[in-house]
C-alpha cells in the first residue's frame, strides 16, 4: 500500500527545467551552496558554546534547507498542490533570509573571526572564508527578493508581501534576536523582568498564529472580522512594549554596572542588545498599528463609499 502511494505521487510529478535555469532559480542554487558551505567551514572549526553562534549556524542551516525544499518543489511542480499561497510564501522567506543572512553575516564577524586563534591560522582563514560567502550569500538573497518585487503587481497579492505581512515578519524576526541575546538568569526572581520576557513571548506567539491565518488563507473561516481582530492585537501589543520598553532597562541595568572583565559578549552586553531590539520592535509596533487603522478605517470606508456610489448610479 505504501508502495502505490509512491508511485501515484511519482506519476503526478512533473519536471520543470525552468526552475533552475530562470534567473531567480539560479540564485537560489546560489544561495543554497553559499549558505551550506558557509555552515561548514565555521563547524569545522569547533564549537562554540555562545548563543550568537548558535544563532548564526541556525540561520545557515535553515536557510539551507528551506532554499533547497523551494527549488525542489518548484522542480517537480508540486508546489502547485499545497494549501497555501506559493508565491507569496517564497517571496516572504526571500525577504525574511536576507535578513537572517545580513544579521548572521554581521554577528559572526564581529565576535567571532580569529577571536581564539592566530590570523594566519587555518582556523581563522575558514571563519574568514565563511564570513565572506555569507556576505555573498545576503547578496543572493537581495537579487531574489529584488526579481521578485520586479514581477507584475498584480502577482503580490498575498499577506505577507505586503506592508502588514513584512512588519509582522519583522516584529518576530526582532523577538528572536531577543530570545539569542536572553538567559534565564538574567531575569529570573524579577517580576518586573519576568513581565518582559512574558511580553516578548505572548506577542511571539500572537504574531506568528497572524501570520499562519492570513498564509494559510483560513480567514474566511473566522466567525468575526480577522482585520479588526489584529488591529486589536496590534494596539495591545504596542501597549505591552513600551511598557517592556521602560521596565526592561530600568531593573535590568539598576544596580548593575558594566563589570571590568566585560570583553567579549559578556552577560551586561546583551542586556544592552536586548533593551534596543525591545525599543525596534516597539517602534515596528506603534507603525504596525497605525497602518492597520488606516487601512481599515480609512482606506476601508473608502471603498465602501465607492461601492455605494457605483451601485446608485447603475441603478
Amino acid at each position: 500500500m505504501f508502495a502505490l502511494t509512491i508511485l501515484t505521487t511519482l506519476t503526478m510529478i512533473n519536471v520543470d527545467l525552468r526552475a533552475l535555469t530562470q534567473p531567480v532559480g539560479i540564485l537560489r542554487i546560489f544561495s543554497a551552496i553559499l549558505s551550506c558551505i558557509s555552515f561548514s567551514l565555521v563547524a569545522s572549526v569547533g564549537y562554540v558554546n555562545n548563543s550568537y553562534w548558535s544563532w548564526c549556524m541556525f540561520t545557515w542551516c535553515f536557510c539551507f534547507i528551506v532554499t533547497l525544499f523551494i527549488l525542489i518543489m518548484e522542480f517537480t511542480t508540486m508546489h502547485s498542490k499545497l494549501p497555501f499561497g506559493w508565491e507569496d510564501f517564497i517571496s516572504a522567506f526571500a525577504m525574511l533570509a536576507s535578513l537572517m543572512i545580513f544579521t548572521a553575516s554581521i554577528i559572526y564577524s564581529s565576535f567571532f573571526i580569529c577571536r581564539q586563534q592566530a590570523p594566519s591560522g587555518p582556523k581563522c582563514h575558514r571563519q574568514i572564508g565563511a564570513c565572506v560567502l555569507s556576505w555573498v550569500c545576503f547578496l543572493a538573497y537581495v537579487g531574489e527578493v529584488v526579481l521578485n518585487r520586479l514581477r507584475p503587481q498584480g502577482e503580490h497579492i498575498g499577506f505577507l508581501s505586503t506592508l502588514p505581512g513584512i512588519m509582522k515578519m519583522l516584529e518576530t524576526f526582532i523577538v528572536c534576536i531577543i530570545f539569542t541575546s536572553m538567559h534565564k538568569s538574567q531575569y529570573s526572581k524579577k517580576p518586573e523582568l519576568e513581565w518582559c520576557v512574558s511580553v516578548y513571548s505572548l506577542c511571539f506567539i500572537f504574531a506568528i498564529i497572524i501570520i499562519v491565518v492570513c498564509t494559510a488563507q483560513l480567514t474566511s473561516y473566522s466567525p468575526v472580522s480577522i482585520e479588526k481582530v489584529v488591529i486589536v492585537y496590534n494596539i495591545v501589543a504596542t501597549l505591552m512594549y513600551l511598557s517592556a520598553m521602560v521596565l526592561w532597562p530600568l531593573y535590568s541595568f539598576r544596580n548593575n554596572s558594566k563589570p571590568p572583565n566585560c570583553n567579549f559578549l559578556c552577560p551586561w552586553d546583551k542586556l544592552v542588545v536586548i533593551t534596543i531590539m525591545t525599543i525596534f520592535n516597539a517602534i515596528v509596533y506603534i507603525l504596525d498599528s497605525a497602518y492597520s487603522i488606516y487601512l481599515v478605517f480609512f482606506v476601508g470606508r473608502q471603498r465602501e463609499v465607492v461601492v455605494k456610489l457605483t451601485s446608485a448610479l447603475t441603478l
